[in-house]
């Protein structure tokens, strides 16, 4: 007889890990010479979309009417104004008409689309830029978890959007329990997260939704480092929600 079927995944009410041997592809309207991966929806109680786009050479996808932000994982893929991207690349556009976007070579691309919650204006403008180029801060004092900002922090953008890198050891420095709820995508290197009451080991590929309220805590393991890639929402008062 087979051996029952095993995976690290594990979806809660407050929480979900999704791990790559899970993942399930689909044509989503819009994309083509591509398939999605959906990794967070309104379907589970998310107030936002994520996914993953996976592009063959030629392939294209479009966003919606939200504001949306898209990270380049792999490959390159370029603007109708021929603005192109690579690995690290990303790119943000405010509620309304989005480019399209094609691939130069096979890709990949992780996307967020979320509701704009408006305060007075101005309104937000559309930026991209480079993760690679953009200056690493010491999360509270401490040089081996840096974190590159992606989307500026000010009132204007009601996302937050950073890379957080993390030194062989190197751990939050506690227990989270906030209003914010997150998407987060492991990129490199491995380690050990708690979400709720449980505690899973994650790998780069993995991807995790936290709820709000949701407890939460990371460490590094391994001998290189490990980054991965959150989204938050921010700069609005709760009720607004």
């Amino acid at each position: 007889m087979p051996l029952p079927p095993h995976t690290r995944s594990n979806y809660q009410p407050d929480h979900l890990l999704q791990t790559p041997d899970t993942f399930v592809r689909a044509a989503l309207p819009g994309l083509k010479g591509a398939q999605a991966i959906i990794h967070a929806a309104p379907a589970m109680g998310a107030r936002f979309t994520a996914y993953t786009v996976e592009l063959e050479t030629g392939g294209s996808f479009g966003l919606g009417r939200d504001q949306s932000f898209v990270y380049v994982l792999e490959g390159e893929i370029e603007t109708e104004a021929h603005k192109s991207f690579t690995q690290g690349g990303y790119f943000y556009h405010p509620p309304g008409l989005a480019p399209q976007f094609t691939a130069t070579s096979a890709a990949r691309a992780f996307v967020i689309e979320k509701p704009f919650l408006a305060l007075e204006p101005p309104l937000p403008e559309m930026f991209s830029g480079r993760e690679s180029d953009l200056t690493p801060q010491a999360m509270n004092g401490d040089e081996a978890l840096e974190v590159r900002t992606m989307v500026p922090d000010n009132f204007t953008f009601d996302m937050a959007v950073n890379t957080m890198t993390f030194q062989p050891g190197a751990q939050l420095p506690r227990v989270e329990i906030h209003v914010m709820e997150h998407a987060l995508l492991m990129l490199e290197g491995e380690g050990i997260y708690r979400l709720g009451e449980r505690w899973y080991p994650t790998r780069a590929g993995d991807f995790i939704w936290m709820a709000p309220y949701c407890p939460q805590w990371f460490g590094a393991l391994g001998k290189k480092p490990t980054k991965y890639l959150i989204y938050k929402d921010w700069n609005r008062h709760p009720l607004a929600l």
